[in-house]
């Protein structure tokens, strides 16, 4: 069974800034990995932020489509929010951040990308957060 890896959204926002450094990294994260896993909160934050930074220039939709071609989407469902609210708990993590490793452990996957999240840290001895920043 090949790895699976989830992108958090600032990962996503980076494939598309002007931070050379984290941008050349983020593309590199993207090009490299075989099994990329995004969920719909991820492209709704997506979205939200480059309206808010006015950072596409082109129509969003675009992009989302673009996206949802290139990454394996996962749902919000009932489950994820209430594993969210138990990893909320347990690792004191915030609701939303709780509801992206949600999503990443329900999608099966072993890497949560992220620059927001504690380096390093495994959750459930299943996912491993890593700041690929570092």
């Amino acid at each position: 069974m090949k790895d699976k890896f989830f992108f958090d959204t600032n990962i996503l926002i980076y494939l598309f800034s002007d931070e050379t450094s984290k941008q050349q990294k983020s593309i590199e994260l993207y090009q490299t990995l075989s099994v990329k896993v995004i969920s719909t909160q991820v492209l709704n934050e997506f979205a939200n932020i480059c309206y808010k930074k006015n950072l596409l220039k082109t129509d969003i939709s675009i992009y989302i489509e673009k996206l949802t071609q290139n990454f394996n989407v996962g749902l919000i469902y009932k489950k994820t929010i209430l594993e969210a609210i138990q990893i909320k708990e347990k690792y004191g993590y915030s609701y939303y951040d709780s509801v992206i490793i949600a999503s990443a452990l329900q999608n099966k996957c072993t890497i949560l990308y992220t620059e927001d999240m504690h380096h390093k840290q495994i959750i459930e001895k299943k996912l491993t957060i890593i700041n690929p920043f570092k």
